[in-house]
Parts: structure tokens; C-alpha cells; sequence
């Protein structure tokens, strides 16, 4: 049981690393492939994107003076030219974006940079292999010269084909959570995004109803064979093997696959991450190329992220939610983990059992607070319902932990 405890504190350990490393690979630091201190040069992150990875770019200003550029939005920042025909040509969108009307200009600050991010038009500017670069007319003031206006030009990029693995994530996993999210906050009045990820998440514990039901039962059964294990380990002492080939003959016997449990658990990995990028960046009109054909005439646009007028859904939220996740997941997992007997003296197991009800709560309350607000959601709604599980399994198998525990014991000293 403490290794299988272990192994989950571990997994979500590696969960979280992977979501953290992966969103800083697609916003990608800065790329100097300019080799120069030019006073004004636009670096960008990366000189080759596959197809659908979001495109950066960093205007420079290495001068003393602050200087500034017009916002032009929802048209893209600076401009963006492909080469085609053997000549280069200006590519241009204007995507549903809410602008914010107090920002006509954009200001970058002496010795320092603004960053410009294309995702609000990624899409529609990179949505096909080339070769491509971004430029701006820089204005006087920036002091690059007397005045008049320069051109400023980003190295050369190429957008190519995603990777095979990109591909196959995309199709298998982003792409029917995005939709199947869409499809449920554009069904649900007012197109309340946290009233959605509240049905997708019941929707999918519904999915794996049956093999979770089983792998708690199979737990259960795991607690009840606890005293027979520890009494195989003492009669073995030192003899690994033998503890090896008894412990199978016990599990074999009693029908327990003590890796069972784990199923339900890896397979809602990749739908938290999944869900993760389509709170970050999905619902952004640019993605709606992604939507199944008949979600086409959903606007993107219209869904309410605002859960309730209070969680904003696709921000990090670092202290309610997070609390609240870490109390449900001790609360689960109280009522998973069985109490020894009154008295009674605890094993190694039971004491790193003890331990993991309040490591794993935190553990997950940390990564809660490092995710959408939107991900977090979807992680309560599910403990809740594994609460509500977990209770009907306890009951179906002879009530509290103490007399699982108690019975355990009988059977052992038969």
C-alpha cells in the first residue's frame, strides 16, 4: 500500500514537472540568432515552429529611451511576411479578440523588451509550412534615425509539419476534450465554461465508473490482506524470494491485482493535461479550426469564463481553490486508508500510510495552484465524486475501517 501510495506522490511529482516544463517549451525564452546589439532588433524564440506551436517574438530596445508603437489590435503585432512566388508578401488576420480600447499604443521601455505573442493569431498568420519573417517601422523617437522611419526585420522562420508525436496527441487527446468542453458549454445556458468542466469531468468518472468501482474494491481487498502479508514477511525474514512467491500465491487466491487501482488514475493524466491547454489557450478563436465539423458555428468568443463572478477559470487561482482541492483530497483519502486497530502497535506500512494523508493533499494543492483555475475545478469535481464513490465501495464492503481491520485480524489468527 505504501508503495503504491509512493508511486502515485511520484507520478503527480512527474505530472507536474511535465506540465511546467512543457508550457515553457511552447512559450519558449528568447532566441538571439541576430549575433548583434543592433539599438532596436526583433529576436525570436525560435528559428523553426511545427505547425500549430505557438510563435514568440521579442522587440528589443537596447537604446536609453523608451519609445512606442501603435496597438493595432485585433490586427497581429508588427508585420508578418512569407515568402512565396520567390518573393515576400505581407500576411494579415483580424480575429474576434477583445481589445483592450485604452491601449492605443504599446511601449518599450529603454533597455528592456516587449515580448509580442501570436497566439490570438497563430493560426491564421502560421497555419501553413514557409518561410516567414516579422518587421516593423520603427517611429524616430526610437532613435535609430534622424528623423525618419527604419525597418526593423526579425531573422528568417520556417513553420514545418508537427511531430509525429504532436500529431497523435492533438488528434487522440486535445482534440476531443476541446470539443466535447465546447460542445458542453455551448449546450449549457449563458455558455458557463465551469458549469461545462463540471459535467466533462462527471462525463468522464461516469467512463471509468466500472474499472475505478473495481480498482477500489481490489484496495479494499489489498487493506484486508495487509495482517496476512505482514505475517508472510516475518515468517520470511531475509528471504526475499520466498516473501515474492508467497505474497503472488496470496494475491493469486484472493483475486487481487495490486496494480489495478492504478488504471483510472493514469488514464485521467492525460486529460488533465489535455484539459490544461484548453483552459489556457482553447478557447482563443485563433484554435477554432480544431472544433469537429459540426461545431463550426460555435463562437468561442461567447463562453463565460467567469465561474459564478468570482474564479476566473483560465488564470491560476493560489489560495481558495487550492485549499479546497487539498481538503477533499484528505478527506478521500481518509476515508481510502484504513486506522489500525486501538492499541494496536503500527507497521512501517500503516506509519508511511499516516504520513501520505497529509503529504498528498499538500502535494496537490501545490500543483493546483500552479494550474488554470479551470484545471482545479475539474480536479475538485472529480475527488468530490470519488468521495461519494469511495463511500458507496466502504459500505458495500462492511463499513468502517476499524472492522475491516478487526476481521482482518480474525482470519489471520484462525
Amino acid at each position: 500500500m505504501a508503495k503504491k501510495i509512493l508511486r502515485n506522490v511520484l507520478t503527480f511529482l512527474a505530472i507536474f514537472l511535465v506540465v511546467n516544463a512543457a508550457f515553457s517549451y511552447f512559450a519558449g525564452p528568447s532566441k538571439d540568432t541576430s549575433g548583434t546589439e543592433a539599438p532596436v532588433k526583433i529576436v525570436m524564440s525560435d528559428d523553426e515552429y511545427g505547425r500549430g506551436a505557438n510563435v514568440t517574438a521579442s522587440l528589443e530596445n537596447n537604446t536609453d529611451k523608451d519609445f512606442t508603437i501603435p496597438n493595432d489590435c485585433p490586427s497581429e503585432p508588427l508585420e508578418v511576411m512569407k515568402y512565396t512566388n520567390n518573393q515576400w508578401g505581407k500576411v494579415e488576420a483580424r480575429p474576434e479578440v477583445t481589445c483592450d480600447a485604452t491601449e492605443k499604443t504599446l511601449t518599450v521601455k529603454a533597455k528592456s523588451k516587449l515580448v509580442i505573442d501570436y497566439a490570438n493569431w497563430n493560426h491564421a498568420l502560421f497555419g501553413e509550412n514557409g518561410r516567414y519573417k516579422v518587421s516593423i517601422k520603427l517611429p524616430a523617437a526610437a532613435g535609430v534615425e534622424d528623423a525618419t522611419e527604419k525597418t526593423v526585420e526579425s531573422p528568417e522562420f520556417t513553420i514545418v509539419n508537427p511531430s509525429i508525436w504532436r500529431t497523435l496527441w492533438t488528434s487522440v487527446f486535445y482534440q476531443p476534450i476541446y470539443n466535447v468542453l465546447v460542445f458542453l458549454t455551448a449546450k449549457i445556458p449563458g455558455h458557463d465554461l465551469g458549469f461545462a468542466i463540471i459535467a466533462l469531468t462527471i462525463l468522464i468518472r461516469l467512463l471509468l465508473l466500472a474499472p475505478s468501482q473495481k480498482a477500489l474494491k481490489s484496495q479494499k481487498k489489498m487493506q484486508e490482506l495487509q495482517p496476512k502479508l505482514e505475517a508472510i514477511k516475518e515468517k520470511h525474514k531475509g528471504n526475499q524470494q520466498m516473501i515474492s512467491v508467497e505474497t503472488m500465491a496470496l494475491w493469486k487466491d484472493n483475486k487481487v491485482n495490486p496494480f489495478g487501482s492504478c488504471l483510472p488514475i493514469l488514464i485521467q493524466f492525460p486529460v488533465l493535461i489535455a484539459l490544461f491547454y484548453v483552459v489556457q489557450t482553447g478557447l482563443n478563436p485563433d484554435n477554432a479550426y480544431l472544433l469537429y465539423p459540426g461545431f463550426i458555428s460555435v463562437s468561442l468568443s461567447d463562453i463565460h469564463t467567469n465561474f459564478f463572478g468570482i474564479l476566473e477559470l483560465t488564470t491560476r487561482n493560489t489560495i481558495v481553490l487550492p485549499l479546497i482541492v487539498g481538503l477533499l483530497q484528505f478527506v478521500q483519502m481518509k476515508m481510502t486508508l484504513k486506522k489500525a486497530a486501538p492499541g494496536a502497535k503500527k507497521s512501517e506500512m500503516e506509519i508511511a500510510n499516516s504520513m501520505m494523508i497529509y503529504v498528498m493533499p499538500v502535494m496537490i494543492a501545490l500543483f493546483t495552484a500552479s494550474v488554470p483555475a479551470g484545471v482545479g475545478l475539474y480536479w475538485a469535481t472529480s475527488t468530490l465524486f470519488g468521495i461519494g464513490q469511495q463511500a458507496y465501495v466502504n459500505k458495500q464492503t462492511g463499513g468502517s475501517s476499524g472492522q475491516d481491520n478487526n476481521s482482518a485480524k480474525r482470519i489471520i489468527t484462525v
